[in-house]
């Protein structure tokens, strides 16, 4: 977000688009064993006012190429200069062709090394390379320039989300001491004695179901401290009915959703105020609905956002 609070971007670098209708299907044809590389993209949103975008064209295994420092998707780039993430975006918009051309530099005062699983067997696993960095964005389509606070982290998985997860609600918040605190609030898939599995709500993951709650707060001085987030509080449901929650303070007055970013059939995201660690911050939030995900119809209305080039 932009130290004014007007602008954000997020952007996300797949290798294996775990949204991917085709990365679904190709998984389905070939027994779950599809190439990854074979599916990936750069996902961009840009919220600004009167200069909303939205990109996420997938390209095939010719349009891709990574190492060490850099990783291409079509004419789309990360790379590392020094101590610099830099990202270079060449794309269109979706579902209006619109062209959408900047640069994102990212930099930390510190990178971390912490890693932590999120399923019960490892097989899916999240780490905050740099959960609190500073970042300049500049972009000539459409004319954007502006600075702001920034954050960095990287999910990894052996399996389809599809797999274990129900759903789960993520959320990130900086805290006066230059800290930033991050929840990740994971409720597992249900599976049946027979192999099957029911799309049904788990409970809270406190409560000793299926689950895992991380909440971590990671230090300008390079720690990683566990503290209590207190309880899970609801928030109110986006226009496609996904509920969303948050944890906060216990005896904190109720979060409230300050702006939101995203609204779609399976996945949200938000800004939220809430109480947290004592102290009244403005957190950036995301709910994945997997039920929805898994959903035939859903499946068939992503690729008017999500085109695919050979």
């Amino acid at each position: 977000m932009s130290d004014c609070g007007r602008h954000g971007i997020t952007i996300i670098a797949f290798v294996g688009s775990v949204f991917s209708p085709y990365y679904h299907w190709a998984r389905s044809r070939a027994d779950g064993q599809a190439d990854p590389e074979a599916h990936c993209c750069i996902n961009v949103a840009l919220y600004s006012p009167g200069a909303r975008r939205w990109t996420m064209t997938e390209r095939g295994r010719g349009h891709m190429e990574r190492d060490a420092q850099h990783f291409r998707v079509g004419p789309s780039e990360l790379r590392w200069d020094g101590d610099a993430l830099v990202i270079d975006i060449v794309e269109w918009s979706n579902p209006l062709p619109r062209r959408v051309r900047g640069s994102v530099r990212l930099q930390a005062p510190r990178f971390f090394g912490y890693q932590t699983p999120l399923d019960p067997g490892g097989r899916h696993r999240w780490g905050p390379l740099a959960p609190s960095a500073r970042i300049e964005v500049a972009f000539t389509e459409p004319q954007l320039r502006w600075e702001g606070e920034g954050y960095l982290d990287s999910n990894e998985g052996d399996e389809s989300i599809e797999d274990p997860f129900h759903e789960w609600d993520w959320s990130r918040a900086p805290l006066s001491d230059g800290s930033t605190a991050v929840i990740y609030d994971v409720r597992d898939r249900i599976k049946q004695a027979d192999g099957a599995s029911a799309a049904t709500q788990v409970a809270s993951a406190d409560a000793g179901s299926q689950g895992r709650l991380i909440a971590l707060r990671f230090t300008p001085q390079g720690t990683v401290e566990p503290f209590d987030p207190g309880p899970r509080r609801a928030l109110r449901a986006g226009l496609w009915g996904v509920g969303r929650s948050i944890r906060s303070d216990e005896g904190a007055p109720a979060a409230r959703v300050h702006r939101t970013l995203e609204d779609t059939p399976f996945y949200m995201r938000s800004m939220v105020s809430q109480r947290l660690l004592g102290e009244d911050v403005i957190a950036m939030h995301e709910t994945l609905y997997v039920p929805r995900l898994r959903s035939g119809l859903v499946r068939l209305m992503l690729p008017w956002r999500m085109p695919r080039l050979r």
